[in-house]
């Protein structure tokens, strides 16, 4: 899946799933997305509903995608989006970030 093919509101019942290392969540990340780095993912399946589509997203796609077939030998309904947070920020989607400076993607 891509970022244009998402719609502007995701569906109540859809997580995006953010699996990027802290600091280039620190950065800018999308507004509502759960964050839970692949590396510690296995440890925090836990914080992950099973009862919702799961979108899984990184910098460009690749970590994503590995997540993606993780989640999905796994249970959940998880598709990828192919560009990640790149393409994000290139179709103008709006970025967040909890440090106070100016959010962008690293």
């Amino acid at each position: 899946m891509t970022v244009p093919e998402l719609p502007t509101d995701l569906p109540a019942d859809t997580t995006l799933l953010d699996v990027r290392e802290q600091d280039e969540w620190d950065a800018g990340h999308a507004p509502d997305a759960l964050h839970i780095p692949m590396s510690e993912l296995a440890g925090r399946l836990g914080e992950l509903p099973e009862d919702r589509d799961v979108l899984v997203i990184c910098r460009s796609g690749g970590r994503s995608a590995r997540v993606t077939e993780y989640l999905n030998a796994n249970g959940w309904d998880a598709r990828n989006v192919d560009g990640g947070m790149q393409s994000w920020q290139a179709a103008g989607r709006p970025l967040t970030s909890d440090t106070g400076v100016e959010p962008q993607v690293i």
